[in-house]
């Protein structure tokens, strides 16, 4: 059946979006939150009869879910996108959606509100050409992802589906896999004193040192090591450090942050088991050398089997839409895809095209972003057929 995007609703509904302050509060004091795009979208949503429900376990906190109700029997398939952006501190014109060469810019244009727009106008072909489906067509705008995912958390337990998209940017490609992380604090302990009572004070500082020191060369083993396929080696950083309270003072502790960033396979205890034996090593040196380590935020990798049906009847739908056969690639940052997988759900990630994610310049391809919403309207019409 030949379906067509809608290109004049696409258009309307990206500038539409960008044009909303959904700044993330938890990245930008006195932001506004999810709520007002919330909002938006949901009135969208129903504008096409699909049945919509707003979730929010924290207030200002929307993510807004709607559904395409199939006739029973059939596979239900997620289309996902996340609603809150990052700060826009250094932007000239964060919310104008102006129109430039073909791209769209503003906060958010390409993370991730031109796949919103595309997840969107998928459901309206769907509506539009009336096509009968077994299987529920779920799409949802989620709330949170660039901090804690609250919203992803909400919607799966609201929402069990058996297969899901991540509109995150790939540049049409599908992504298999992407890498994870895991928070870490280690603080050294030590004993404050006068700065002229060396024989008193036991420097946290001078202790946290000694750590540094192994951890650089524990960065460069794991840098070094063999990389996975598609998202490349591990690695880590010593992202802040804080000790001490005065410079005529010994300095009583030290904090260190530390980023460790995991490929598919690897776990929490693979992550913390040789930052551990550092200091148990400095400790067996030095009985004066005290330190304790936890983590403060875990998010697994993730990879799906290139053999697997989601991804293969996602392939398809691109090489129709697009003529050609897409690429398939693995991604470096984190993604909601993660907790889909672990929640059991088959899950894959493709998106739009466009640059500036984070940065003071965003834009996102508007051709890009028209076809992949033909992309995924082809993908649920086979899958939830």
């Amino acid at each position: 059946m030949q379906i067509k995007t809608d290109k004049k609703y696409v258009r309307r509904v990206l500038a539409d979006l960008v044009k909303i302050n959904s700044v993330n509060p938890s990245l930008a004091i006195g932001a506004p939150g999810e709520s007002e795009i919330a909002t938006y979208i949901a009135k969208e949503l129903e504008n096409l009869k699909l049945a919509v429900q707003r979730l929010a376990s924290v207030p200002r906190r929307d993510s807004v879910v709607g559904v395409l109700k199939g006739s029973g029997g059939g596979k239900s398939l997620m289309l996902n996108a996340h609603i809150d952006t990052v700060g826009v501190e250094g932007m000239a014109e964060p919310f104008s959606a102006v129109v430039r060469d073909g791209k769209l810019y503003g906060r958010g244009a390409f993370d991730m509100k031109g796949a919103m727009a595309a997840c969107i106008a998928a459901m309206k072909i769907l509506v539009d050409n009336k096509i009968a489906l077994r299987g529920d067509v779920v799409i949802s705008g989620v709330a949170d992802e660039e901090f804690t995912s609250i919203g992803m958390s909400d919607v799966i337990e609201a929402y069990p589906v058996d297969a899901a998209i991540v509109t995150e940017p790939t540049h049409l490609q599908i992504c298999l896999a992407h890498k994870g992380f895991v928070w870490l604090e280690i603080e050294t302990s030590g004993r404050a004193a006068h700065g002229s009572r060396f024989e008193l004070g036991i420097d946290a500082n001078m202790h946290m040192g000694r750590f540094l020191a192994e951890l650089d060369h524990y960065q460069q083993t794991l840098r070094s090591s063999a990389p996975h396929a598609l998202v490349g080696p591990p690695s880590l950083h010593a992202a802040t450090l804080r000790g001490g309270t005065g410079i005529s003072t010994y300095a009583a502790s030290c904090t260190l942050e530390i980023e460790r960033r995991t490929i598919p396979g690897e776990t929490e205890a693979d992550v913390m088991a040789p930052l551990q034996k550092m200091i148990d090593r400095l400790a067996a040196a030095d009985p004066n050398f005290k330190a304790t380590l936890k983590t403060t935020c875990v998010r697994d990798a993730f990879e799906v089997p290139r053999d697997a049906s989601i991804v293969q009847t996602l392939a398809k739908a691109s090489t129709a839409v697009l003529g050609k056969q897409p690429d398939f690639m693995g991604d470096t940052p984190w993604m909601d895809s993660a907790l889909l997988a672990k929640a059991g759900v088959e899950t894959v990630v493709m998106g739009p095209a466009g640059a500036g994610a984070h940065a003071d310049e965003e834009w996102v391809d508007i051709a890009s972003v028209e076809k992949l919403a033909e992309i995924l309207a082809h993908t649920a019409m086979h899958y939830c057929k």
